[in-house]
């Protein structure tokens, strides 16, 4: 693949694509990070650095503007914006990032401002705290998964690539959903299968295996700093594994999303809770414990605490709290 291709791939899948086509750029996906990356550290929420009287990560504050008493963006227009004027001039005194930072946007990062605010200067709040919405299915393909891919690829200028034969098939998805390949015994029948819903039942075989559970667990697992020590120098096991397990079998069991969430954070708080609840509730007992000599238990205490709050929110929010 050349190198020009390969930019186009990565430019499809990390959304570069339409930040540089005639969409709209997004706030979230392409203005936020710009704003955030040069700006938010004087220009944001935090009071006491703030600088100007400017704050620009929330609309009507931007649309309001600083001490100056020029509005920093003017919706629609931005010739009148005094945040592209700042951008654009050559004035030391005037232009932002100051000098002293020794930060510049580049071209591109601007264009990407004017276009935004040309187009409304919408601003979004961040994807954690919006519900979910399904977006309309491209047509084209059979299935929607498909749609989508197809969808992007054509955005790039790109074919998809050949079809896979059915070996190869059935080794991908194998990999994918128990992270073991087909036995020789599986391949030769699925090779052997002339229904059209040969690969379909392959995926069902594959989703009613006790390995898919253990596959996907493994990604949980992470997120809930899973170990069977207790961390820090000394490293002494923890007995935990039951909590593993439970993942295991939640997963294999489909467990709804909410009540997989409810059980783990609350399992002991539930009426008449179960034993396989409590056990849920290793997700936050997974914290390391210092045993060391001459520590002060109040102190480890807190650090526990916060890791809690801390792995909470990037777990579910995907946020750093």
């Amino acid at each position: 693949m050349s190198r020009s291709t390969l930019k186009r791939v990565f430019a499809v899948w990390f959304g570069v694509a339409a930040a540089s086509s005639g969409e709209v750029p997004s706030f979230s996906r392409d203005v936020r990070p710009i704003l955030s990356d040069n700006c938010f550290k004087c220009h944001g929420p935090d009071e006491e650095a703030r600088e100007g009287e400017l704050r620009l990560d929330d609309r009507a504050a931007a649309l309001l503007g600083g001490e100056s008493g020029a509005p920093a963006i003017v919706p629609g227009k931005p010739e009148e914006s005094e945040l592209l004027k700042r951008l654009h001039t050559t004035d030391p005194d005037e232009v932002m990032p100051p000098p002293s930072m020794k930060k510049l946007l580049t071209a591109e990062q601007i264009r990407v401002l004017e276009r935004w605010i040309a187009g409304g200067a919408k601003y979004e709040k961040h994807w954690a705290f919006q519900a979910p919405v399904l977006p309309p299915v491209p047509a084209g393909a059979a299935h929607p998964v498909d749609a989508f891919v197809r969808a992007k690829l054509a955005a790039a200028g790109l074919e998809p690539s050949p079809e896979a034969d059915k070996s190869a098939l059935l080794r991908r998805v194998s990999f994918d959903l128990t992270g073991l390949p087909p036995s020789p015994e599986e391949l030769a029948a699925f090779l052997a299968d002339p229904a059209p819903d040969a690969y379909e039942k392959a995926v069902d075989r594959l989703l009613a295996s006790p390995r898919y559970g253990e596959r996907w667990a493994r990604k949980w697992l992470d997120l809930a700093r899973y170990s069977d020590t207790n961390g820090y120098e000394k490293d002494r096991p923890r007995t935990i594994w039951p909590y593993r397990d439970w993942v295991i079998k939640a997963l294999n069991a489909d467990m709804p999303f909410d009540q997989f969430s409810i059980e783990q954070l609350a399992g002991d708080l539930l009426p008449g809770a179960t034993t396989d609840q409590l056990i849920a509730t290793g997700f936050h007992r997974n914290t390391m414990v210092n045993e060391e000599g001459g520590i002060d238990p109040l102190e480890f205490r807190y650090h526990a605490m916060t890791d809690r709050v801390a792995t909470t929110g990037a777990t579910w929010l995907g946020l750093t709290l």
